[in-house]
C-alpha cells in the first residue's frame, strides 16, 4: 500500500510538473519573443520601448484612439477614466493603461496632453504616439487592428486588450463595456485574485435589481461624463438639466448631437467650447431610449430635494383632441409608406404637448424625435413609441371618443394604434399589409 501510495505522489508530481512547464512555455509565447520593442513616444515627449517599458512584467490595458474622433473614442475614454477611479492607487503601480493614436499625423504629444488632461488621466495612464508603420505593426500584433474602411465614420472597432505579461493571461473586450466589469476583469482576474478585497457572495445574497429602462441607459452610457449632482465632470451635471434645457433640445442633442454641433446648433456649439471640445458622441441611442431617458431625468428633477413640487395630475383623463388631427394624418401617411407631412403633423403636436405642460412630457419628446425622421423605417419606429405615449397619457379612457375614431392592434408586431373607421389601416406595415390587425373595443391599459 506504502509503494503504491509514493508511486501516485510520484506521478502526479510529474504531472504538475509538465503542467508548470506547459503554463510556463505558453505564457512565454506572449513575451519579448512576441510583441515588438518598438520605441512610441508619451503625452510628454519621453520615448518608450513597447516591450521592455510598457508591457513587461505588468497588469496593462491597451486601447486605439485619435483625438478628433466624434463617435466611439471620447466615450471609450470617459470609460476608462471610470476605471482608473475604481481601481485608484494600484494605477501606476502594478495596472497601467496604454492609449495609443491612429492619427499620429495629427496627434502630437502636446495634442495627446490635453486630450489626456480632458479625461483626467492620472499616474500609470499613457497616451502614445509613433510611427504610422510602428503603430500599424504593434496594432496588428495586439489585435486592435482594424483596416481603414470608407463605410465606417469611426475608423476602428472600441476594443480594449487587457493583459498580464507575466502569467500570459490575454483577453479583448469592448472598451465601452460596464467599467464595474472592466475594474474587477484588470484588477482581480489578471492578478489572479491575489490582490482582491472583495467577499464573492452568493446569487441568493442578491439584491433584486430594480430600476426603470431610463435608469439603466442613464447608468449604461452617460455615467462617464455626467453626474446627477456631483458636479461637472468630463461633461455637465446633468442634475436640472429638464428645468434650463427646451426638452424637445434635450432630446435631438441626446439623439444626434453630432448632427446638431455640424448643423450649428448655439447651445451645442457653447457646451462644445465650454467643455474643451470635448464632443458628446452620438451614442446609437433607440428613439425610445431616447424618450426614457429624457422621463428619468425629469422624474429624477422633480424628485431632488429643492424641487418645486409639482401639482397632482387629475385622476380623469387628459383630452388628446389637441393631437387627434396631426396624429391622424401621419397615420394615414405612414399607411400609404409616405412620409409626406409628417414632419410638420409631429411639430403640431410637439407644440400642443408643450403647451399643456409636464403631463404631455412625454408626448411631447416623441414627437419631437418623429418630426426628425427623414425615412419611412424610422418614422415607423417613432411613430409607435407617440402611439404609446398618447395611450399612456391618457390612460386608456377616452381615446376612441368622437368623430369615428377607433383602437387598432397588429398582433404581429404587438403595437395599437388610432385611426378612424374600422377598415385596419395599418401604418407600421403600410401597403405590404395594409389590412393586418384588428379594432379593439376598449383602448389597453399601457402604463410605462
Amino acid at each position: 500500500m506504502r509503494t503504491r501510495t509514493w508511486r501516485g505522489i510520484a506521478a502526479l508530481a510529474a504531472i504538475l510538473l509538465v503542467s508548470a512547464n506547459a503554463t510556463a512555455a505558453q505564457n512565454s509565447r506572449w513575451g519579448a519573443n512576441y510583441f515588438p520593442n518598438l520605441t512610441l513616444t508619451t503625452q510628454d515627449g519621453q520615448p518608450v520601448r513597447f516591450y521592455d517599458d510598457l508591457i513587461k512584467g505588468k497588469i496593462v490595458a491597451i486601447n486605439l484612439i485619435y483625438t478628433t474622433c466624434k463617435f466611439a473614442c471620447p466615450l471609450e475614454t470617459a470609460r476608462l477614466a471610470q476605471v482608473q477611479k475604481l481601481l485608484a492607487d494600484r494605477m501606476g503601480r502594478d495596472v497601467f493603461f496604454y492609449s495609443i493614436t491612429i492619427d499620429p499625423e495629427h496627434d502630437t504629444p502636446a495634442v495627446l496632453k490635453d486630450y489626456a488632461e480632458k479625461f483626467h488621466a492620472g499616474p500609470g495612464w499613457l497616451f502614445l504616439t509613433g510611427s504610422r508603420a510602428d503603430i500599424d505593426l504593434i496594432s496588428k500584433k495586439i489585435g486592435l487592428y482594424a483596416a481603414p474602411d470608407p463605410s465606417d465614420p469611426d475608423g476602428h472597432v472600441p476594443n480594449l486588450l487587457v493583459g498580464n505579461e507575466a502569467t500570459g493571461q490575454w483577453i479583448r473586450n469592448s472598451g465601452v463595456d460596464n467599467p464595474k466589469f472592466l475594474a474587477r476583469t484588470i484588477g482581480d482576474w489578471l492578478n489572479n485574485w491575489k490582490t482582491s478585497k472583495r467577499e464573492l457572495n452568493t446569487y441568493a445574497a442578491a439584491a433584486p435589481l430594480k430600476f426603470s429602462p431610463g435608469e439603466y441607459t442613464f447608468n449604461q452610457h452617460c455615467t462617464a461624463c455626467h453626474t446627477l449632482g456631483e458636479g461637472p465632470h468630463i461633461g455637465p451635471d446633468l442634475l436640472g438639466v429638464t428645468t434650463t434645457r427646451d426638452r424637445d433640445w434635450l432630446a435631438r442633442f441626446i439623439y444626434a448631437p453630432d448632427k446638431m454641433l455640424a448643423d450649428g446648433d448655439p447651445i451645442a456649439k457653447q457646451l462644445f467650447d465650454q467643455y474643451k471640445n470635448v464632443r458628446m458622441p452620438n451614442l446609437d441611442l433607440s428613439r425610445e431610449q431616447v424618450i426614457a431617458l429624457v422621463n428619468y431625468l425629469i422624474k429624477h428633477d422633480a424628485e431632488s430635494p429643492g424641487a418645486t413640487p409639482s401639482v397632482p395630475r387629475s385622476s380623469a383623463p387628459m383630452p388628446l383632441m389637441p393631437f387627434i388631427d396631426p396624429y391622424l394624418r401621419i397615420q394615414e401617411a405612414l399607411s400609404a409608406d409616405s412620409v409626406a407631412g409628417i414632419a410638420d403633423a409631429a411639430q403640431r403636436i410637439a407644440s400642443g404637448a408643450a403647451d399643456i405642460g409636464p403631463d404631455a412630457t412625454s408626448i411631447h419628446a416623441a414627437a419631437g424625435l418623429l418630426a426628425e425622421t427623414e425615412d419611412l423605417k424610422s418614422a415607423r419606429v417613432a411613430f409607435g413609441t407617440l402611439s404609446d405615449a398618447m395611450m399612456t397619457y391618457a390612460k386608456g379612457a377616452s381615446l376612441a371618443a368622437g368623430d369615428g375614431i377607433h383602437v387598432a392592434y397588429c398582433p404581429m408586431l404587438r403595437k395599437y394604434w388610432l385611426q378612424k373607421g374600422t377598415a385596419i389601416s395599418n401604418p407600421y406595415y403600410g401597403k405590404t399589409m395594409l389590412d393586418c390587425g384588428r379594432i379593439e373595443s376598449s383602448p389597453p391599459g399601457i402604463a410605462r
